[in-house]
């Protein structure tokens, strides 16, 4: 989770995309250029250990958009493809 919260951070699409699983994985990454992601906070976790072949991460991404703030709260999934884990996507999800 911390690595695709760099990547959405930095910009980095290629990144983003190898590491989304391909049954949801979407053609391309529309970046909100005005949106700057500032701190992850990781909520809770579960699975996502050594043997486990799913794990899910709660968390609230901040950004500042100009002068605003706001949050996107998500409990996200992963799973374990090919010795590597991939997001397939959002349990939950809410930007405020």
């Amino acid at each position: 989770m911390r690595s695709r919260y760099s990547a959405f951070a930095v910009r980095d699409a290629a990144y983003l995309l190898r590491s989304w699983h391909p049954d949801t994985r979407p053609p391309r990454i529309p970046f909100d250029l005005a949106l700057r992601w500032i701190r992850l906070d990781i909520l809770d976790t579960s699975g996502g250990n050594l043997l486990d072949t799913e794990g899910a991460v709660e968390f609230d991404a901040h950004h500042l958009q100009g002068d605003r703030r706001g949050v996107l709260h998500e409990r996200s999934v992963f799973i374990h493809v090919d010795r590597r884990w991939v997001y397939v996507g959002p349990v939950t999800a809410n930007v405020s």
